[in-house]
């Protein structure tokens, strides 16, 4: 089994479904780029892959708001699925209007999209952000603020901005992108290169704030596995769960996107997540 946490009166498991992939956003083109992506999730892989997730003892959905996922949820639910949806906003779409269009999913949590965040902070926009951070807690939902930057988390505690939950990623999108809009609103993403020292000074901001803290990119948006060969994955696999389920808090969870044309990769990390907690190492 999967460890639950009570995350604002719901429980949901430690390791939870991201949706990168869903929507085409590759970090590793040279091995699958986002057309190939965007190419196999159809509406009906996405929700195969939801049930199997769901098959696999994960119960939440870290969503991307947008059109074509808001479709998707529907028609999950319209068959059956049971999963909690906690939501990203969607920069492209007016706020508010992005908000109205995800309380019809009845989502257990909304959080403030990183890279925009970020944009806004590094621009000097605080007020700007805490105004949108104040939109989201208007719905009475639990409000997340999405970071890359662990300064950020620090400052938001600091100041009080009202958060509840943190969307923490192991690695710093930011430092070759400071000043540029997101790629989500100049509609022209970038390639980026994530650097391994990145992630401990995350992890010890984690550690230092009470708040719960949902770690994500934990496989640096899959160059974790550049040239290695796929024997040695599972491996790595393993080692990179361990390592960040032992520098995050208890209540903080995990949240992985998964490309499933080729294999299962829901099963494969849902097995090695499930044998570390059975251990007891997690």
């Amino acid at each position: 089994m999967i460890p639950t946490v009570d995350f604002f009166g719901t429980r949901i498991t430690r390791l939870i479904l991201g949706d990168n992939p869903f929507n085409g956003h590759s970090y590793i083109p040279e091995i699958h780029d986002g057309e190939e992506m965007m190419d196999y999730y159809t509406a009906d892989n996405c929700i195969r892959a939801l049930f199997e997730a769901e098959e696999s003892g994960i119960n939440a959905y870290m969503a991307l708001a947008d059109p074509f996922i808001l479709r998707v949820i529907r028609q999950y639910r319209k068959e059956g699925g049971k999963m909690k949806i906690l939501f990203q906003t969607y920069p492209a779409i007016e706020l508010e209007t992005n908000l109205w269009m995800m309380e019809k999913c009845e989502p257990i949590a909304i959080y403030h999209q990183g890279g925009t965040a970020d944009y806004m902070y590094e621009m000097g926009d605080i007020d700007g952000l805490s105004k949108r951070i104040k939109l989201i807690k208007n719905t009475g939902l639990p409000t997340g603020l999405g970071t890359h930057v662990p300064e950020i988390v620090l400052q938001a505690e600091e100041e009080n901005w009202g958060v509840d939950f943190y969307m923490t990623s192991l690695y710093n999108a930011r430092k070759t992108q400071r000043g540029q809009q997101s790629g989500f609103i100049t509609g022209k993403p970038k390639h980026l290169v994530f650097y391994p020292e990145d992630r401990f000074l995350m992890f010890d901001v984690i550690k230092k704030v009470n708040k719960p803290c949902i770690a994500f990119k934990i496989f640096a948006g899959g160059q974790v596995f550049y040239n290695k060969p796929e024997e040695e994955i599972p491996a790595i696999v393993e080692g990179v769960f361990r390592e960040t389920f032992e520098n995050i808090k208890p209540n903080d969870l995990v949240c992985i996107g998964v490309f499933q044309k080729y294999k299962n990769q829901i099963k494969e990390n849902t097995d090695i997540v499930k044998s570390i907690f059975k251990s007891g190492k997690g």
